[in-house]
């Protein structure tokens, strides 16, 4: 699996830096946002480093199709059932600040402070 020695997000998933997972495979790691938007506010990561969406290759499929299909579940079991918004920022453009490919899944009642 690939990492980056300097990626925040590598840091979390060698459990150098303490998260608030909420849920964990081989392959991928959900956690609590620092910084939510919404009040449920997680993040799904692949545990191996990918940069951005736009770096993304068929190798990559299956976990970025298990990224998608988690947030229904994820939100379910935090308790959201009005609903709730999935979002991948890529490149600077995009607003992407942390570059460790990652989906935002934000739920919870409105309004929230960004979104």
């Amino acid at each position: 699996m690939s990492s980056d020695p300097n990626c925040i997000f590598c840091k979390i998933v060698a459990g150098q830096i303490p998260a608030g997972k909420v849920f964990e495979d081989d392959d991928l790691l959900a956690f609590h946002d620092i910084h939510p938007w919404a009040p449920v506010h997680v993040l799904v990561i692949p545990k191996a480093h990918v940069a951005t969406l736009s770096d993304v290759g068929p190798e990559h499929d299956a976990w970025l199709g298990r990224m998608l299909g988690l947030a229904p579940r994820l939100m379910r079991e935090l308790g959201v059932v009005g609903g709730f918004r999935t979002l991948i920022n890529t490149g600077p453009d995009g607003g992407q600040e942390v570059y460790h490919l990652h989906m935002h899944v934000m739920g919870g009642p409105r309004p929230w402070t960004k979104g």
